[in-house]
């Protein structure tokens, strides 16, 4: 078992950074691939962006390419996910999720957190 938490959402304007962290306990977290997905009101969860579990191949939808980093630093068990050029499209709840590989659909994905808001507006 697995159990993530979420942080570092808020309100931000338009071109500003925010950067989330996934924190994990409970388990060895470097055996897992751990992915980022959003949702915004009224509309179906989306991946953003995976990570495999050294760290050396990244995963990014086309929304968010050369905007957003994603990283892990594994002696901590946390996941980062460095949002830049933020736009207001990118409001939405945040995701972190771990599973066993990479896929950019949510069911591959065995544990998930709670969620952090990401506001991005003037």
């Amino acid at each position: 078992q697995v159990q993530l938490v979420e942080s570092g959402g808020g309100l931000v304007q338009p071109g500003g950074s925010l950067r989330l962290s996934c924190a994990a306990s409970g388990a060895t977290f470097n055996n897992y691939v751990v992915a980022w997905f959003r949702q915004a009101p009224g509309k179906e969860r989306e991946f953003v962006t995976a990570i495999n579990r050294s760290g050396g191949s990244t995963w990014y939808a086309d929304s968010v390419k050369g905007r957003f980093t994603i990283s892990r630093d594994n002696a901590k068990n946390t996941v980062f996910l460095q949002m830049n050029s933020l736009k207001p499209e990118d409001t939405a709840v945040y995701y972190c999720a771990a599973g066993n590989y990479y896929s950019g659909s949510a069911w591959v994905y065995d544990y998930w957190g709670q969620g952090t808001q990401v506001t991005v507006s003037s």
